[in-house]
């Protein structure tokens, strides 16, 4: 994703929920995690909310890369989360696909409940999908989507 859109989102949205990659040791040292320490993310704390930022566990405690049927029960508590806290936007990172090494094709259906999704057009309209999401799978952003970036552009 790119950082300098990423942080005007952030900074431009008080509503804004930066979404990324954890481990369940709540270690967010690298990536996605170390930037969501900006956000509110408590180090320690592997899942879940925390202050501007939702932890999605894609390692188990040990470092240890969680596969993909763990990864997407994650994912499906993220997506009941965001649509059960509507006064959010939720700005997704690529996860799965850095530390973890899962490629898009392969994370992306977990999000099919999210707008852009053919096969449920009236999707979770909270949840922003990072662009390489969308390729991958053919879906597009909505338009209401596309206008809040493009306020800030």
């Amino acid at each position: 994703m790119n950082n300098i859109i990423v942080d005007q989102l952030m900074k431009s949205y008080e509503d804004m929920i930066f979404v990324f990659g954890s481990n369940l040791a709540g270690r967010h040292g690298k990536g996605a995690a170390k930037s969501a320490l900006a956000y509110g993310a408590v180090y320690g704390q592997g899942s879940g909310l925390q202050g501007r930022s939702y932890a999605i566990p894609t390692k188990d405690g040990n470092l240890k890369i969680r596969s993909l049927q763990k990864i997407e029960a994650s994912v499906n508590t993220f997506l009941e989360f965001a649509q059960l806290n509507c006064e959010y936007n939720f700005l997704v990172t690529p996860i799965g696909c850095g530390l973890a090494g899962y490629s898009p094709k392969e994370i992306a259906p977990m999000f099919k409940s999210v707008p852009g999704d053919p096969y449920n057009p009236r999707g979770i309209r909270n949840v922003f999908l990072p662009k390489v999401f969308l390729s991958e799978t053919g879906w597009f952003p909505h338009q209401e989507h596309v206008d809040m970036v493009m306020r800030l552009l």
